[in-house]
């Protein structure tokens, strides 16, 4: 009797969203290297460019525009989706009284909104296949939010909420659902808004004595798309260095 080797079976198909540069990139690397058929989507045509270095698939996607569902649905329509990603996000700090509704409203339709029009696009195919595994990228801010991040604080305490009900609706067909709370995460995105006695009083903040990598974030993610993960779902993890411990 002669077995399969494990490098010959058809790749898991991965679908990793706000994916041309930071943790998405990160993430996107971390799946390739693991084998998994992976489609990077961005708002940033670079991300052609950077999935093509990768070896991967890539689609420019706006995913607050209204044909976004139909151009998601159309990635699982030759395959299902094993791995959905949802990491695509912005961020803003402005002191509450200040923060213009336009503004306000932004933040929750791509950092909350989008995510409900990914999985509406891509669960059915996972359903329909027998299972699968969706990850949604929430931050320490939906936890312990500071001063300034009230609409950001808000759009990721919505996505952990969002996280919870989605893998309460979609377990019983074999989907788990998860969201990942990071803490502060040195990307081009974080570096823009914090200045180098911030970025130090963070550090000063984790036992461990530094700030998240991508690649800590990549490594949870990969653990969760794993067979070995299937029990875990509804959960709202912290990757914070200890910064957060609830």
């Amino acid at each position: 009797m002669t077995h399969a080797d494990p490098d010959d079976r058809v790749a898991r198909r991965a679908i990793v969203t706000g994916a041309a540069r930071g943790i998405g990139l990160a993430l996107a690397r971390r799946l390739v290297t693991e084998r998994y058929d992976t489609t990077l989507v961005d708002v940033d045509p670079a991300v052609e460019s950077v999935a093509s270095e990768l070896g991967a698939r890539s689609a420019v996607i706006d995913l607050t525009a209204p044909d976004a569902s139909q151009r998601m649905r159309a990635l699982v329509d030759d395959a299902p989706c094993w791995l959905l990603v949802n990491n695509a996000g912005i961020f803003d700090t402005t002191p509450l009284l200040d923060v213009c509704l336009a503004d306000w409203d932004r933040l929750q339709t791509v950092n909350t909104r989008s995510m409900v029009t990914t999985m509406q696009a891509v669960v059915p195919s996972m359903i329909e296949a027998g299972g699968g595994r969706v990850v949604n990228m929430a931050s320490m801010a939906a936890k312990l939010g500071t001063p300034g991040e009230a609409a950001y604080a808000v759009s990721k305490a919505g996505v952990v909420a969002l996280g919870r009900i989605a893998a309460q609706e979609f377990g019983p067909h074999g989907v788990t659902v998860n969201s990942i709370c990071p803490g502060y995460v040195l990307t081009d995105m974080g570096a823009d808004t914090r200045n180098d006695e911030q970025v130090a009083s963070w550090t000063a903040m984790s036992p461990l004595g530094r700030l998240a990598d991508v690649d800590d974030i990549a490594s949870l993610v990969a653990y969760l798309a794993s067979d070995g993960a299937s029990y875990i779902t509804g959960q709202a993890l912290n990757v914070t260095g200890g910064m957060c411990t609830s």
